[in-house]
């Protein structure tokens, strides 16, 4: 086959998975339903915009490169994949400041090893429970759940608590209305003998 028809053949085929994961996706909770279509479409700008793909989506290689998994978007780094391992004496002060896993959904560095979140609607592994205001609450404080362990490196969630509550609320609406995936991320690894 030659490139040029292989490149159609994967093309046409990320066009297929990508239909199919919309026309096989769950919708959100019903919470998604009292956000405007506007609001919604707003949400899905800033995400896009500001780049949440690059590090909560894992990626399938296509004929560009890495790109966001049409059936895993913004679902976080997945549970059952393994870690490359960490070469040692890499990170440091006068060394590399992090590194990341091939999806970029796992990044090390001296605060430990930190996992993308699972951003969709599942009410058991994403933001499914989280209300409105937990969400505001985390990305203006910068703590899980806007009480909890502090959100980690590369999370700029110092940039993004500056949006305006408005900004945040159709954000939390597009991501609300996105596939549910079911994806327990795992919790973010230490540094050896420290502790988050």
């Amino acid at each position: 086959m030659s490139h040029l028809r292989l490149r159609r053949f994967f093309e046409t085929a990320s066009w297929v998975v990508a239909a199919a994961s919309l026309a096989f996706a769950s919708p959100g909770p019903s919470k998604a339903g009292k956000a405007s279509a506007e609001q919604v479409e707003r949400g899905r700008y800033l995400v896009t915009f500001g780049g949440c793909n690059h590090c909560h989506s894992p990626k399938a290689m296509s004929p560009n490169g890495p790109v966001p998994h049409p059936m895993k978007t913004l679902s976080g780094h997945i549970a059952e994949s393994k870690l490359p391992e960490i070469p040692g004496g890499a990170l440091g002060p006068d060394k590399w400041a992090a590194m990341t896993n091939a999806d970029m959904t796992a990044w090390a560095g001296p605060w430990g090893v930190s996992f993308a979140s699972n951003l969709t609607p599942d009410p058991a592994t994403g933001l499914g429970a989280w209300t409105e205001d937990v969400f505001i609450k985390t990305l203006r404080t910068g703590k899980h759940m806007g009480t909890g362990r502090q959100l980690l490196p590369p999370m700029p969630w110092e940039d993004i608590g500056k949006l305006t509550d408005q900004d945040l609320k159709d954000i939390f609406a597009y991501l609300m209305s996105i596939p549910a995936v079911r994806n327990p991320v795992p919790q973010p690894i230490p540094p050896q003998g420290g502790q988050h």
